[in-house]
């Protein structure tokens, strides 16, 4: 993983020493074409996102490995993954994808695909409510299979739409 991120950084740091005259003239559309010296908010607002639904996944998991899981913690990390599922369909514009040379795990299958895509995100959201509800119940056995769906929505969506990241 470490080793991946110092690719990624050495990467971006070629690509940004390249002077911006070999790149285009320097106009806005030259984001496209070299996206390091301009990445969009929407990429980096996306970012955040997923890296804060893995953290609220992992708090889940971890509660499970316990004796005495805290259901109103998973509850509510729950309901976080589903309002964060909510807003996957907007965090992926035209052009902010891998294609367009931009430091991202978006495949096309993105655009190509929306109405999978969308369906994808609402896989996550419908399977994260589930959890909350379920949560509530009390039952570790229950909670930990339905985390295991939420598990199974992550993997449907990445299979289809994200980068795997042992290709890189």
């Amino acid at each position: 993983m470490l080793r991946m991120s110092a690719l990624r950084l050495i990467a971006a740091a070629v690509v940004a020493a390249v002077p911006a005259a070999c790149s285009g003239d320097g106009t806005a559309d030259n984001a496209a074409t070299n996206p390091a010296s301009e990445v969009p908010p929407v990429i980096k607002e996306r970012q955040e996102n997923f890296k804060a639904i893995g953290a609220a996944f992992k708090s889940v998991r971890g509660e499970l490995e316990s004796d005495a899981p805290d259901f109103a913690l998973i509850a509510a990390k729950a309901g976080d993954i589903n309002a964060r599922a909510q807003q996957i369909p907007n965090d992926f514009p035209a052009l902010t994808g891998i294609d367009e040379g931009y430091d991202t795990e978006a495949l096309a299958a993105i655009w190509e695909k929306p109405e999978e895509f969308k369906a994808a995100a609402a896989k996550l959201a419908d399977e994260s409510a589930k959890l909350a509800t379920i949560a509530g119940e009390g039952s570790k056995d229950a909670v930990a299979a339905q985390a295991m769906a939420i598990g199974g929505a992550c993997k449907g969506c990445h299979d289809q739409f994200r980068l795997d990241d042992e290709k890189k």
